[in-house]
């Protein structure tokens, strides 16, 4: 088990070229716990995920996860320390199938994930095993997405617009299996807009304006404060 927090970010400035987009960003993630971060469009959240993972430089400050300083580490090298990544628009691999998909990145790591635990997960990936991912709904998409994630054997999750587009019932059924992955002990990073469903599962939630964290609080604080969900989300109370 790490001591301290899983991920940690420490006054982060990082960007692309020389338009900065993250100002000072610190943030923290137990072992364990799942955090949503939270903000309109455009106000840093999609780069945070690219700085954690080595994908994009960083101007100054420091991130570390499970205990090393990754700051400045190859990306590849980061997410074999243990962080799975369900990118923003899946990005699976259309002319692979559904098994091919899985099995293309897997490796051995920190949990017990194979293909019989990701199909028990998602029993429509089974059905659909042999169907290229171009053949997919939006939905099985992002089930395949998550799996494949699964399949590094990662510490923690990181969901990028984890239900964005997707029908309501597909919705609830990828909520149903991240509350199972939380209750399993995996740590969950999530980005999406849907505040209820956010609130159901995390500890804990961080909001996003213009680079910099401006509101942090548990699921009780945020449902409690609709003025953020309205200033910051452009939401009404509770994300109605």
């Amino acid at each position: 088990m790490t001591a301290g927090p899983l991920l940690e970010l420490a006054q982060v400035h990082a960007g692309y070229g020389p338009s900065r987009v993250l100002f000072g960003l610190d943030l923290a993630l137990d072992p364990g716990s799942a955090l949503a971060l939270l903000g309109r469009n455009g106000m840093g959240k999609t780069t945070t995920i690219r700085a954690i993972l080595g994908l994009l430089p960083v101007a100054s400050g420091h991130i570390r996860f499970a205990g090393r300083d990754v700051t400045g580490l190859p990306a590849h090298r980061i997410a074999r320390l243990g962080i799975g990544l369900v990118p923003e628009g899946r990005q699976i691999f259309p002319n692979l199938t559904v098994l091919e998909n899985l099995v293309a990145t897997a490796r051995p790591g920190h949990g017990d994930w194979t293909l019989a635990r990701v199909h028990d997960l998602f029993p429509r990936l089974a059905e659909r095993r042999d169907n290229l991912g171009s053949e997919l709904s939006g939905g099985e998409q992002q089930m395949l997405a998550i799996g494949r994630a699964l399949m590094t054997n990662p510490r923690l999750l990181i969901l990028d617009e984890a239900t964005e587009g997707l029908a309501p019932l597909v919705r609830q059924d990828i909520w149903s299996a991240l509350d199972r992955l939380r209750g399993a002990g995996l740590a969950i990073l999530v980005v999406d807009k849907d505040v209820p469903a956010l609130a159901r599962l995390c500890d804990r939630h961080a909001v996003m304006e213009r680079g910099r964290i401006v509101w942090t609080g548990t699921s009780r604080d945020l449902l409690a404060a609709p003025e953020v969900t309205h200033r910051h989300l452009g939401l009404g109370a509770a994300g109605a």
